[in-house]
């Protein structure tokens, strides 16, 4: 699967602050005069926000294998409708979430095969992989506490601690099988060093 250079993804357990840093990248690049275009999975069309609220209302319990492939439906239109168009117009595209939360969430924390996971991959995105994904890490509960700040609630929040620990555990380990794309980010710190260490490897990289 190729990396695709105008391609972004941000990665992360709940709270960890990936849509705040989209939208600061995202303001970044344009002021460098790139085209850039910001969105989120699961979503980012007319049909995949339908099956985000199917995926995220908490009176929805579903068996893993359903979730799975609803996030993957979703990716399919999302691919299609959105990512791929923009990327074939020169457009900077950074995502919420990824392939990598699919691995992390239905693989390391459900426990689904990975290997249906990556089979589920090369049908739907065989040739679209980001150029460049940013794991904001945070201690899982502090990530869950700035949720319930910030009165968040979704199917997702209602998961155990012991959940929530095999995703970042899940993070880590796809980040240390690949440092030359995942950029590991201490998000405990504020929002302003955050986004200075970000731009700084966006820099060094695209430079």
């Amino acid at each position: 699967m190729s990396r695709v250079k105008r391609f972004i993804s941000f990665e992360g357990i709940e709270g960890a602050g990936k849509s705040t840093q989209v939208k600061l990248l995202g303001e970044y690049l344009v002021s460098k005069g790139h085209k850039v275009l910001t969105t989120v999975e699961p979503g980012g069309t007319h049909i995949g926000t339908k099956i985000r609220n199917l995926l995220l209302e908490p009176q929805n319990h579903m068996d893993p294998l359903t979730e799975l492939i609803l996030y993957y439906a979703s990716r399919a239109q999302h691919v299609r409708e959105v990512i791929y168009p923009a990327i074939l117009k020169n457009t900077v595209v950074i995502t919420d979430r990824f392939t990598d939360s699919t691995v992390a969430y239905q693989g390391y924390a459900r426990g689904l095969d990975l290997s249906i996971i990556h089979a589920l991959d090369e049908i739907v995105v065989p040739d679209l992989k980001p150029f460049l994904t940013f794991l904001l890490d945070l201690d899982v509960e502090e990530g869950l506490r700035r949720n319930r700040r910030a009165q968040k609630e979704d199917r997702f929040e209602m998961e155990t601690l012991e959940f929530h620990t095999r995703v970042r555990k899940g993070f880590l380990h796809i980040a240390a099988h690949e440092p030359e794309r995942i950029k590991v980010i201490d998000a405990s710190r504020s929002t302003e060093e955050v986004n200075r260490e970000i731009t700084g490897i966006i820099e060094k990289l695209w430079h």
